[in-house]
């Protein structure tokens, strides 16, 4: 049976990745690397460690992945200044359905706590969730397991009762190697024939998710 659905946050339930992957390239072009949309892509989700040794694997040991970061995070500060966080639709159907139905929720993301806290507020669910779980409360990010054991913990859980919903490779892979049974919601892309072999399910959107936990067969 389901007790909990855990959710990432960009590009699940805050539409950011397209800006995200934007401003990477943008940020790394300012410093004379010509980072591409494919290599923006690749390091959806992951943990800062693992993203520097991705980069500097590709542009040398002179990407200075931490600068480079914080440029990209002052050009999403502008923007989200000046055009506000837009809200995946579904989000608020789905965890009032979660709620009504009193199945667990809680929040898994890359994203430090005050930006989190600061992006879920600004769109009217940061006290829809039970639990906020950031990578910085836990040794290993995605695409590693420990967040969403983490999570599951938080929660009082197993990971067999908990569900996650992700958007990207990286996210998928830390959820099922966690050990939950996964539903991909594509943002910017499909999935792969890997991550296909991964995931539970896929949905077009947060409201099939609400249909899919109502399908008993498949998740109860």
């Amino acid at each position: 049976m389901v007790k909990a659905v855990i959710f990432d946050m960009d590009g699940v339930l805050i539409d950011t990745e397209k800006w995200l992957t934007k401003y990477w390239c943008q940020a790394a072009g300012e410093a004379g690397f010509p980072m591409e949309m494919k290599h923006a892509l690749a390091i959806r989700s992951l943990a800062g460690k693992y993203a520097e040794q991705y980069l500097q694997g590709i542009f040398g040991d002179d990407f200075s992945y931490w600068e480079i970061r914080e440029r990209r995070k002052e050009l999403m500060r502008e923007h989200l200044k000046k055009h506000g966080v837009e809200k995946k639709q579904g989000a608020d159907e789905l965890l009032d359905y979660l709620r009504e139905h009193k199945i667990k929720t809680a929040v898994a993301t890359a994203t430090d706590m005050p930006r989190t806290r600061s992006y879920l507020t600004e769109i009217g669910i940061y006290d829809k969730f039970d639990e906020i779980i950031c990578a910085s409360m836990v040794e290993n990010g995605k695409p590693k397991p420990d967040i969403y054991l983490y999570a599951c913990k938080r929660l009082g859980l197993t990971a067999g009762e908990c569900i996650a919903v992700e958007d990207s490779p990286n996210g998928v892979r830390s959820a099922s190697s966690a050990g939950l049974r996964t539903i991909m919601v594509p943002d910017l892309t499909e999935p792969d024939e890997e991550i296909k072999k991964l995931i539970a399910a896929k949905a077009h959107s947060l409201y099939d998710v609400i249909l899919m936990l109502e399908d008993h067969a498949a998740f109860l």
